[in-house]
């Protein structure tokens, strides 16, 4: 395919939340103790925006409401920034554990808490562990109903808290009104390959991550975006204890070096929001 049909900008995506915010410590530490764990999330996404500022982007910031009750001038710093705010629902409970009804509370105090700090409309939307599904397809509903314009709550692959890897990999639209935006993935050897961020990223050397995001927008002539957490770079957070082997290696596997890798990326590719790349308004 032609050079020149590879999209110009990639949309970059932070999931702002704390290390003990995660599906993969909930086990460990409970919402209600929430309040007494180290605060790490203010400081580390600061971090976050000075490396963007170093690279002059622009990119959105999908913020937990519970953060933004506990950081409301981060809040109001990113947008001063220049960058897009989008929702992460209030308090990191993945909507296949909600009711319709408790979705849309937890939705809608997110949004509205949001957007009174920032003075402007959030357009965006993203569900804690990518946690829409077959199993609760209403949530689009929900969003829409909200003034959602788009969401970027699915990701095609097969994983054991996450995923529908026969959903489509590409933005369209839901038959509710709302824009869908999956978290990309490569195809390659026979399968979907998890692209888009966040663990994965941390684990494949850097070279590969280059050469995959190359390779998709050269093979599907689609934007890319790219998602992570701002304690994904914190190397000095508190370790968890009594959690799995398994939760232990998907969090801080080579935390220490994303940080370089993340730079890397910026200098690599060219990014900006995701409602500017996906052209929504």
């Amino acid at each position: 395919m032609a050079e020149s049909n590879i999209p110009k900008r990639q949309a970059m995506t932070i999931d702002v939340e704390d290390y003990f915010h995660v599906s993969a410590f909930e086990k460990q530490i409970c919402p209600s103790s929430w309040s007494g764990q180290r605060l790490r999330v203010d400081k580390s996404t600061r971090r976050v925006l000075e490396i963007f500022d170093k690279f002059d982007i622009s990119a959105t910031f999908f913020i937990l409401g519970w953060v933004a009750e506990a950081c409301p001038q981060l809040v109001k710093e990113i947008a001063a920034h220049g960058h897009e705010i989008g929702c992460h629902s209030m308090n990191h409970r993945r909507a296949t554990t909600q009711t319709p009804d408790e979705f849309r509370q937890d939705t809608e105090q997110c949004l509205k808490l949001l957007q009174d700090l920032t003075g402007d409309p959030v357009i965006g939307y993203r569900a804690p562990s990518f946690s829409i599904d077959d199993s609760n397809v209403w949530a689009f509903d929900v969003l829409q109903e909200l003034g959602f314009k788009y969401s970027s709550s699915t990701y095609p692959v097969k994983h054991d808290l996450y995923g529908v890897p026969d959903w489509p990999r590409f933005k369209y639209q839901r038959p509710e009104g709302i824009w869908e935006i999956p978290i990309p993935t490569f195809y390659h050897w026979g399968r979907q390959i998890p692209i888009g961020g966040g663990g994965y990223f941390r684990l494949f050397p850097y070279w590969f991550s280059k050469w995959a995001i190359s390779s998709f927008l050269s093979a599907e002539q689609q934007p890319y975006s790219f998602y992570f957490h701002p304690w994904e770079i914190d190397k000095a957070q508190p370790r968890v204890e009594g959690a799995s082997f398994k939760s232990r290696f998907r969090h801080y596997t080579n935390i220490s070096s994303m940080e370089h890798k993340l730079e890397n990326l910026l200098r690599d590719f060219s990014w900006s929001s995701m409602s500017r790349v996906y052209a929504i308004k």
